[in-house]
C-alpha cells in the first residue's frame, strides 16, 4: 500500500517546476570573483563549491522524512543585481566543453568513512607529499580543493539539523514533532560520520548527490546499485527492531520523490538492482524488491530503474518487475548482466569492477566509483550521412563509383557501402579529435574536486578526475538512426540496383522533394523489407554496419587513456537529428524522428515482437558500452493478467538470452496518448519510455509525441 505521505509528496513534486536554483549561479560567480587572485584554478573550484553549499537557500517541507531540496523562491531586486553581476563576470571566464557527471560515485565510501573520514584520508595524502618534487605543488592544490568541498558537504548536514531542530520546537503536532527530531538526529550524524542506520544511509547519499549537483554544478549523478549499499543497513535495522519493511518502503519512496526534485525534465537518473558479484553469484536482496515496488508507488519519471538480469536472477524479481512494468509506469527495464560484464572486461575492467556498473543516466554503461567516462560524445546522424553520399553520387562527386543515369548502374551496394564507411571513418576520427581537444581544455580549466574525492583513484594519485585521476577514462559515442539507414540501403538495393524501378537520381529527387506528388512511390518504399522483421538480407546490413563502427571506434585512443566505444543510444537526439534531416529512402518523411535506438523504426515491426527481438540481436551487443535500447510497446490489455505478464517475462528473457543488451517496454493505449495530447492537464503523470529514459508524455515536443504514438502497439504477447 502507498502511504498517504508518499501520495502527498508525489503530487507536490509533480506540480513543482524543476529548475536549477538561481542562487547557485549567484553564489558561484561571487566566489569566483573573490578568489581571482588565487593562482590555483582547482583550489578556486573547491572554495566556490564550499561557498555554494554553505549559503545555498534550503527548504524543509511538510511530510518530508528525507531532506535536501534547494529553495526555488524568486530573487529580490538586490539579489537580481547580484545575479546579473555574477553572470556577467562568469561569462568572461574561459569556456570548456565535453561531458560531465553521468556516473555513480563511491557512495559506499561515504557510508563507511563519513565525510570526516574522507577528510582524514585527504589530510594524510597531503602529509605524504614531498615538496622537493615540483609536481607536489599541484597535488597539494588539488588536496586543498578537496578539503574545501568536504567542508561544504559536511555543512549540509549541520544546516539541516539546525532547520529540523528549529521546526520541531515550533511544531504543535506530536507525531510530526517526533519526525523532525529524528531528522535532526540523522542530520547531526550524516554525512559527516559513517552511516549506522537505513535512514542515515539514504540521507547521507542524498546529501552527497545534491552537493555534487549544486556545489559542482553537475546535474546527473545517480545512486548506483542501491540494493547493494543499502541492503546491509536494512538487514541490520530489521534484526535490531529499528525498522519495519513498511517503513523502509516509505523511505525509499520518499527518496525516489526527492530525485524528481532536482533532476530537470527531459534528463534522466539511473538506478540498478540485482546482478551478480565478481564470483558470479546473484546479489538480489530484499531491498532489490523494495526498489522495484517503489516504481509502482511513486510513478514519476525518475529514477530510471533497471534490473540486471542473468540466468540466476530469482524468478520473484523477474515477475515483480514485469508486474510493475505492466502498470504503465515506464519502469523498470532489463539489462543483460552477462553481456555488459563481458564488454567491461574487454574494456580493461577487473572482475570486481565489471560487476559494479551503472546505466550512467539512460543506458550508457560506466563503472561505478571509478569513472571519468564521457557518454554520447557525440551523436552521429547515420542516415544524414547516407543522404549526403547519395547527393554526391548523383552529382558525380564520387569517382570511385562508376555509374550512369542513362544505363543500368555499374556499381553495386558493395561499392556504396565502402564509400559510406570511408566517410563515416573520417567523421569518427574528427569526433575523437574534438573530444580530445575538449579534454585538453578541461585539464587546464576544468576540475571537480568533490567528485574526485569519491572516484578511484584520484586521491591516491593526487589528480582530479579531469586531470586523469580516475581509473577509467574511455569515451562513448552514439550512432542514431540504425534502422532508417538499413531500411534505406534495402530500398536502394531493391528499387535501384535489383528491380531498377528508378535510377538513383530519380530516387534522390523524389526523396529530396519529401515524396511530394508521389505518395504511391513512398508507400512502395515502405513496403520493402524492413529491419525488425527477422529478414536475413536486411539484418545482415545492420550486422555489417555495427561490426564496422565497433572496429573503427576501437582504433582510436582518447586523452587520459582508454578507447573510443560505440553505442546506439539516442536520448532525444533521434528527434533532434530527424528534425533537421530531409526525407530518406526508407519512406520516412522530412523532419520525422529517426528510429529510437537499436530496434526497428516506428510502426515497422510487421511480424510481431519476437521478430523484432531476433533482428535486434542479429548483431553483437557486447562492445556497445555507449548503450542501446530495444523499445517495445504493448496495449494494457495485452499484459493485464499474471499469465500474460509471465509471457511478457518469457519474451524479454528471450531477448536477453539471444544477447540483447537492454530492453524496455511502454504499456499504453494509443487512445490515451491521443487524449493526453489534446488534454495535457488531465495526464500530467503519464510517463512513457523514449529512447533509454522516461519522460512525461505531455511535456514532450509535438514531434516526439507523434514518434511515440507511431510506434507499433502489440495487442498480445
Amino acid at each position: 500500500m502507498v502511504s498517504e505521505r508518499v501520495r502527498r509528496l508525489r503530487q507536490v513534486a509533480l506540480d513543482r517546476q524543476v529548475q536549477v536554483p538561481w542562487t547557485r549561479s549567484m553564489l558561484w560567480g561571487e566566489s569566483w570573483r573573490e578568489t581571482i587572485g588565487n593562482l590555483w584554478w582547482i583550489e578556486r573550484k573547491g572554495i566556490a563549491c564550499r561557498h555554494v553549499l554553505e549559503h545555498l537557500p534550503l527548504e524543509l517541507g511538510p511530510d518530508e522524512l528525507l531532506v535536501g531540496r534547494a529553495s526555488l523562491r524568486p530573487p529580490t531586486p538586490e539579489e537580481q543585481e547580484r545575479l546579473a553581476a555574477a553572470n556577467e563576470f562568469m561569462a568572461a571566464q574561459p569556456r570548456v566543453a565535453g561531458q560531465t557527471c553521468h556516473m555513480a560515485v563511491d557512495n559506499e565510501k561515504l557510508l563507511r568513512l563519513g565525510a570526516l573520514g574522507v577528510r582524514a584520508e585527504v589530510e594524510a595524502c597531503r602529509r605524504a607529499l614531498d615538496f622537493s618534487d615540483p609536481e607536489s605543488l599541484e597535488k597539494d592544490a588539488f588536496y586543498r580543493a578537496c578539503l574545501e568541498t568536504l567542508e561544504g558537504l559536511i555543512s549540509l548536514g549541520r544546516r539541516y539539523a539546525d532547520m529540523a531542530r528549529k521546526a520541531a520546537a515550533e511544531e504543535p503536532d506530536p507525531a510530526r514533532k517526533a519526525e523532525l527530531e529524528r531528522i535532526a538526529a540523522v542530520c547531526e550524524r550524516v554525512p559527516a560520520h559513517p552511516a549506522e542506520t537505513f535512514h542515515e544511509a539514504l540521507q547521507s547519499v542524498h546529501f552527497l548527490t545534491i552537493a555534487l549537483v549544486y556545489g559542482e554544478g553537475q546535474p546527473l549523478f545517480n545512486p548506483g546499485r542501491m540494493d547493494r549499499w543499502l541492503g546491509p543497513y536494512y538487514d541490520a535495522d530489521l534484526a535490531a527492531g529499528r525498522l519495519t519493511r513498511e517503513q523502509a518502503q516509505e523511505l525509499i519512496d520518499c527518496y525516489y520523490i526527492l530525485i524528481n526534485e532536482y533532476v530537470p525534465r527531459g534528463l534522466a537518473i539511473g538506478l540498478m538492482v540485482g546482478g551478480t558479484d565478481a564470483a558470479g553469484q546473484d546479489v538480489t536482496n530484499e531491498v532489490s524488491h523494495l526498489c522495484i515496488e517503489a516504481v509502482a508507488h511513486v510513478g514519476l519519471a525518475y529514477p530510471s530503474v533497471g534490473v540486471c538480469w542473468h540466468e540466476g536472477t530469482p524468478e520473484t524479481l523477474t515477475s515483480q518487475a514485469c508486474r510493475v512494468m505492466a502498470l504503465g509506469k515506464g519502469n523498470p527495464c532489463f539489462f543483460n548482466d552477462a553481456v555488459i560484464q563481458e564488454g567491461l572486461r574487454r574494456a580493461g575492467c577487473s572482475a570486481e569492477q565489471a560487476c559494479m556498473y551503472i546505466n550512467s543516466t539512460c543506458v550508457e554503461i560506466s563503472p561505478i566509483a571509478s569513472s571519468n567516462v564521457w557518454v554520447a560524445s557525440p551523436y552521429f546522424n547515420t542516415t544524414g550521412l547516407l543522404l549526403e553520399l547519395v547527393d554526391d553520387v548523383v552529382a558525380g562527386k564520387v569517382p570511385e563509383l562508376p555509374y550512369s543515369d542513362n544505363e543500368p548502374p555499374r556499381w553495386g551496394l558493395e561499392e556504396l557501402h565502402e564509400t559510406y564507411f570511408r566517410r563515416l571513418s573520417g567523421q569518427i576520427a574528427q569526433a575523437v579529435r574534438d573530444q580530445n581537444t575538449y579534454r585538453h581544455a578541461r585539464r587546464r580549466f576544468g576540475g571537480f574536486p568533490l567528485q574526485s574525492c569519491f572516484t578511484n583513484d584520484c586521491l591516491a594519485r593526487g589528480l582530479d578526475a579531469d586531470w586523469g585521476g580516475a581509473r577509467h577514462n574511455w569515451i562513448e559515442c552514439s550512432f542514431v538512426g540504425l534502422a532508417n539507414l538499413v531500411d534505406s540501403l534495402t530500398v536502394i538495393r531493391r528499387l535501384v540496383l535489383e528491380d531498377q524501378v528508378v535510377t538513383l537520381r530519380e530516387l534522390r529527387d523524389r526523396v529530396a522533394a519529401d515524396f511530394a506528388g508521389c505518395e504511391d512511390f513512398r508507400q512502395l518504399c515502405l513496403r520493402q523489407p524492413k529491419y525488425g522483421n527477422d529478414v536475413p538480407e536486411v539484418d545482415e546490413l545492420a550486422a555489417r554496419f555495427t561490426e564496422f563502427v565497433t572496429a573503427e571506434c576501437l582504433k582510436h585512443t582518447v586523452l587520459l587513456g582508454d578507447r573510443y566505444y560505440p553505442g546506439f543510444f539516442c536520448w532525444i537526439m533521434h528527434q533532434q537529428l530527424g528534425a533537421v534531416t530531409g526525407a530518406s529512402p526508407d519512406g520516412r518523411q522530412a523532419g520525422f524522428p529517426f528510429a529510437d535506438g537499436a530496434g526497428p523504426a516506428q510502426g515497422r515491426e510487421r511480424s510481431g515482437p519476437t521478430a523484432a527481438i531476433k533482428s535486434t540481436t542479429s548483431w553483437d551487443h557486447t562492445m556497445m558500452l555507449g548503450g542501446l535500447v530495444l523499445n517495445l510497446k504493448f496495449s494494457p490489455s495485452a499484459v493485464d493478467s499474471p499469465e500474460s505478464q509471465g509471457k511478457l517475462a518469457d519474451l524479454l528473457m528471450t531477448y536477453l538470452r539471444l544477447g540483447g543488451q537492454e530492453v524496455q517496454v511502454n504499456v499504453v493505449r494509443r487512445e490515451d496518448l491521443l487524449r493526453a495530447r489534446e488534454n495535457p492537464s488531465e495526464y500530467k503523470d503519464l510517463v512513457v519510455r523514449i529512447a533509454g529514459y522516461c519522460d512525461y508524455f505531455t511535456g514532450l515536443s509535438e514531434q516526439m509525441q507523434e514518434e511515440v504514438i507511431a510506434r507499433t502497439e502489440f495487442e498480445a504477447v
